[in-house]
């Protein structure tokens, strides 16, 4: 797909904050090309017609079956869209990969044995190998005859992945790294071939490196006993003594974090998509559900309670999608721009998923946490059913957790959003400071009491985003100007303003989604769209109020709390639709569909 948006109008990583966006500059997911559906159609067949009929098999830990169905998805063309023609793949767009993984989320357990093979096992080689390495793995790794797998964690080192302690020795000879040390939570672990290992050289440079199973002393644990996602393999992995050879380091030299964080960077877009098609997955079986389930002689759809869950659902999942396509947009849309300046392919994406990695990790949280809410009010509509393992809800319920975890965990996520804005803003990269100084005259300035003026399509929904940046900006500053370095050990603090930004750029993605969607289809055909949007804003304009409260409270006493209070006040007032009613219709436009349809 050539060209998603329109040249020189890609706003930067993080700008969304200071600038304003022209919904006709926005890609959606309607927007989607004949070819682009067509890949994720054929996952969905495969999925259906092999992987879903052996789910029970899977889940038991059948790693031969597990293995065939990954192989099968390989001759499908399924694991070779992210991989160049020059090395057997079929290379589609971001925006394509995207979809895939969106769609691959049917598969449950199985589109995370996928996701790791295609996604942390693969792309490593494909971004940062050598010629050699890419000409060796990268055929047999897009056929899958070759299964990948990539081992960062251990048993001491998760979050602080920088404090692993596998340790690598150059041989006498200088021929091999003879490699020592344990990984565990490895997804794929029991079936790969080909693992993209991390570890110190001499215990201090850390390095990637490509590490076959086959090699002598390279051993596997027993698969794991987990909460969820049981249909896929995970297991530790021992390497003891194993002789890497020196053409299998990946990447520079001591370089190794910049493979593993430039790697999660994509990953985490790609769970966002991965979340938000479980969560439509979720929400119709909540819908048929809920159709279906008679009490006191009427389909418990017919209440209001359970209209709120339906609604609220399918608002969490439209709101998530809006701002993951957009993002995936955006990345796209610089790769092509740092191709055309002479980028190579590799570095192209690496390059542009940098510069949307804020956005990247907002959406990680958003969409699992999204799909936390789907899978937990789709336990609830199913009432006792929903706690039986006979019922579809309760594996959706134990797979969704993981999400918030893996790929960095969600309180991660929130805190290195503050750290890489606050590093921009420091580079020069990214002017934050002369907006949140523009808003701080602002508050100088008596507020304005009589009507704003605005009218027409969401008119008070844009200005209630606009408000909503002034807040964030307001606060950001404030806080940042007052607690200094010290901030960076103020987790809570930070994860109240990660969650303010989250909330800017859900929102605005949001109106900008259906903005975009009633300027071709009209105001008639988007009901829904339009009243998902009016209840998100709302009550985002309610969350980001708490978030801001609870982190100006957090640190300002007297005088500056009471002025940045009033300041917030004044950036969050915003009257809002009834959500009650837009809620319920929302309900009844899912429950005639039978389905999740927006």
């Amino acid at each position: 797909m050539e060209n998603v948006q329109v040249e020189g109008k890609v706003l930067k990583g993080a700008e969304f904050l200071i600038k304003e966006t022209d919904a006709q500059n926005v890609f959606i997911p309607e927007e989607f090309n004949e070819e682009q559906l067509m890949v994720a159609d054929a996952a969905r067949e495969f999925i259906t017609q092999r992987v879903i009929p052996n789910t029970e098999k899977l889940e038991k830990h059948d790693i031969p079956l597990l293995t065939k169905l990954l192989e099968e998805s390989g001759e499908y063309g399924l694991l070779a869209t992210a991989i160049p023609e020059e090395y057997e793949g079929t290379q589609q767009d971001f925006l394509t990969n995207t979809l895939l993984t969106e769609a691959n989320s049917l598969g449950g357990s199985f589109a995370l044995t996928m996701g790791a093979h295609t996604g942390i096992g693969t792309l490593p080689i494909l971004y940062f190998g050598n010629p050699a390495q890419k000409a060796k793995y990268l055929p047999k790794l897009a056929t899958g005859e070759l299964k990948a797998a990539y081992c960062l964690t251990e048993p001491g080192s998760g979050s602080d992945a920088l404090a692993a302690k596998s340790k690598a020795v150059l041989s006498e000879d200088g021929k091999h790294y003879i490699l020592n040390g344990q990984k565990m939570w490895i997804t794929n672990g029991g079936l790969a071939d080909v693992f993209c290992v991390f570890a110190k050289i001499d215990g201090e440079k850390f390095t990637g490196f490509i590490v076959e199973a086959a090699y002598e002393g390279v051993t596997r644990g027993a698969e794991e006993r987990k909460l969820g996602i049981k249909g896929s393999s995970t297991c530790q992995i021992f390497f003891e003594n194993v002789k890497v050879p020196v053409e299998n380091v990946l990447g520079e030299i001591g370089r190794g974090h910049v493979i593993a964080f430039n790697i999660l960077n994509i990953g985490r877009i790609k769970l966002a998509a991965g979340t938000i098609g479980g969560a439509k997955i979720a929400a119709t079986t909540s819908i048929k559900y809920a159709n279906e389930r008679k009490q006191f002689k009427r389909s418990i759809g017919t209440f209001g309670a359970i209209q709120h869950k339906l609604g609220e659902q399918a608002i969490r999942i439209y709101a998530g999608e809006s701002a993951t396509y957009r993002s995936a947009a955006d990345i796209q849309a610089m790769e092509e721009k740092l191709m055309h300046e002479g980028k190579p392919y590799s570095q192209a994406l690496l390059g542009a998923a940098e510069e949307y990695a804020i956005e990247c990790a907002l959406l990680k949280v958003v969409g699992s946490e999204a799909l936390d809410y789907v899978v937990d009010e789709g336990v609830q509509i199913f009432g006792g059913m929903g706690y039986s393992e006979e019922a579809p809800m309760a594996r959706n319920y134990r797979d969704a957790r993981i999400n918030r975890i893996f790929e960095g965990t969600n309180e991660i996520n929130r805190m290195l959003v503050i750290d890489m804005l606050l590093k921009r803003a420091m580079k020069g990269q990214l002017d934050i400071m002369s907006p949140a100084m523009a808003v701080q005259k602002e508050l100088m300035t008596p507020p304005s009491f009589g009507g704003s003026g605005d009218s027409g399509f969401l008119a008070a929904e844009k200005k209630a985003v606009q408000s909503m940046k002034k807040a964030v900006l307001m606060t950001l500053g404030a806080t940042a100007q007052k607690l200094m370095q010290k901030l960076q050990d103020e987790q809570e603090i930070l994860m109240y303003l990660s969650d303010m930004i989250a909330e800017v750029y859900v929102a605005e993605s949001t109106i900008l989604r259906t903005e975009k969607l009633v300027a071709t289809r009209g105001e008639a055909a988007c009901q829904g769209q339009i009243d998902m949007t009016s209840v998100f804003v709302a009550d985002a304009v309610e969350r980001l109020g708490l978030n801001g409260r609870n982190a100006i409270r957090a640190w300002a006493e007297g005088d500056e709390r009471r002025m940045l209070l009033m300041g917030l006040r004044r950036f969050t007032k915003f009257e809002g639709v009834n959500t009650k009613n837009a809620r319920r219709r929302i309900a009844q436009q899912l429950l005639d569909a039978d389905e999740y349809c927006f």
